[in-house]
């Protein structure tokens, strides 16, 4: 995210997680004397990264940063190679990777140069493409907070998306909502709503649905939608392209052709100089480099999401996955921070456990696994 967004969920839901709940988001303000409000104020990006590192300072000030260059696994368990060529030795690994390595760039802008394209993950800096015509392609939360911060800064920015209009949460009501509402629609760390109160409150419920009902609820739930503050941002204020598809794009004279097509066949062609892709991620659990062929040739897995016990383990013994890689094992929660209390508590409820005992799990997962893996290998 670039320096000047603000978070989508809101401060009581942007907590990082400790099993004590000493220091929420709410406490690090306070002692900074930063404004703070469970829903009526959004939290700033810088705020909640000065919140990050003060709380690793707080629970792990030890902690060293390496990079891990490959995961591969031996008799004893599992052989980490860091970057600096040492090696690490584990009984049990804990993949929490973020969505880094699933970013998802559309075909037809596959091809072109880094110069001409890029991810909306990799804008952490926007001064690169200030002053510049660029596209945004995308209609969700982080093409919409784009868009808005690049008009901020004097960008010639046009928005395009496939939806139809923009979607934005609803702005918290001022005073005390009527218990109708607070029934309805009741708040949840994924924002109101009887679903989403589901997914925070029943994880495990969700994760012994039938997979078909998983995969399809995870798909719908919480689509494309931007927070609430981003809305007087954009709207009459960036032009928007709505209902479009990008069609082709091609380089010529050193700008992007883009060719814009709605459903019903009408196109549009516009020129840019750069084009930012804000169309999510799609996991994948073979973009994980940095795991070995022999081993992901025995994870099992649907759709390419590793088939995950109740406590997060892998079909591999010993290898656990957090984060949106289990979404589609635990539901929508596991996308967002507010899901690390549910994923820290299971998984320690396993690494707790003797090393052999995490692998006696039910028949039924097992041979879910089985069929699985045969019937979707990498």
């Amino acid at each position: 995210m670039p320096a000047g967004m603000v978070l989508k969920s809101d401060g009581f839901a942007s907590n990082i997680f400790d099993s004590s709940g000493d220091y929420p988001l709410s406490r690090f303000c306070a002692e900074r004397s930063i404004p703070y409000d469970d829903e009526r104020l959004p939290v700033q990006l810088q705020t909640f990264v000065e919140y990050g590192v003060a709380f690793q300072d707080r629970f792990v000030s030890g902690l060293e940063e390496k990079h891990v260059e490959s995961v591969r696994q031996d008799s004893g368990g599992f052989v980490l190679t860091l970057d600096d060529g040492a090696f690490v030795r584990a009984r049990r690994v804990v993949v929490a990777v973020g969505i880094g390595h699933f970013r998802y760039l559309p075909a037809a802008l596959g091809g072109l140069p880094p110069q001409f394209v890029s991810h909306s993950y990799d804008h952490h800096d926007l001064s690169p493409v200030v002053g510049n015509r660029v596209a945004v392609v995308g209609g969700g939360a982080s093409a919409i907070d784009l868009a808005g911060l690049l008009h901020e800064c004097g960008c010639d920015v046009q928005l395009i998306c496939r939806c139809d209009a923009l979607k934005f949460a609803s702005p918290p009501t001022s005073g005390e909502r009527s218990l109708w509402r607070r029934l309805r629609y009741p708040r949840s760390g994924l924002g109101p709503g009887l679903k989403s109160r589901l997914c925070t409150d029943a994880p495990l419920l969700f994760h012994f649905m039938p997979e078909t009902l998983r995969l399809e609820f995870v798909r719908r739930h919480l689509g494309p939608a931007a927070g609430w503050p981003m809305k007087d941002k954009v709207i009459g204020r960036v032009p928007v392209q709505s209902g479009y598809e990008v069609a082709s794009a091609a380089i010529s004279d050193s700008c992007v052709t883009l060719e814009m097509r709605r459903r019903n066949g009408e196109s549009t062609v516009a020129r840019f100089d750069h084009i930012i892709a804000a169309t999510g991620y799609r996991v994948d659990v073979r973009r994980l480099d940095f795991l070995d062929q022999s081993l992901l040739s025995r994870l099992a897995h649907v759709y390419q999401t590793p088939i995950l016990s109740a406590r997060f383990e892998s079909s591999v013994q010993g290898l656990f996955f957090v984060g949106p890689i289990a979404a589609n094992s635990f539901g929508p929660l596991l996308r967002f921070a507010f899901g690390a209390q549910f994923a820290s508590r299971r998984v320690m409820s396993a690494l707790e456990r003797p090393p052999y005992a995490t692998s006696r799990r039910p028949k039924s997962f097992k041979r879910l696994a089985r069929g699985a893996h045969a019937a979707t290998a990498p």
